[in-house]
């Protein structure tokens, strides 16, 4: 890519980070209510989001494995126990995660 090839991207990315953020400010204004749409989308958009990273994380298990099932189903568990006690995505996946990397990375080697 030449320099102005490279300029041109910047600002044309810039530019798109810039109206995603701004856009939802323009279409709804302070002084109206929130369409009820965007507030279910706002309840149940996270549930889906953590449903899919589920799924994505899950699908090259091998369940006949136990040496690569184990971690695995260990850390969903953990996983699943914070989130049903503190409500946090952000905690739970991290819970998880650490749990996971730990097993991974010092029992099931």
């Amino acid at each position: 890519m030449t320099l102005v090839q490279r300029l041109i991207t910047i600002a044309l990315v810039s530019l798109g980070t810039m109206l995603t953020r701004f856009l939802p400010f323009l279409i709804f204004k302070s002084d109206s209510k929130t369409p009820k749409f965007i507030e279910y989308l706002g309840k149940a958009l996270p549930s889906a989001v953590f449903a899919m990273l589920i799924i994505y994380c899950l699908k090259d298990v091998n369940i006949f494995v136990a040496k690569n099932v184990v971690p695995e189903m260990i850390g969903v568990g953990v996983t699943i126990i914070v989130h049903l006690f503190k409500k946090n995505f952000l905690l739970s996946m991290f819970c998880g995660t650490a749990i996971y990397m730990f097993l991974v990375q010092t029992i099931f080697v």
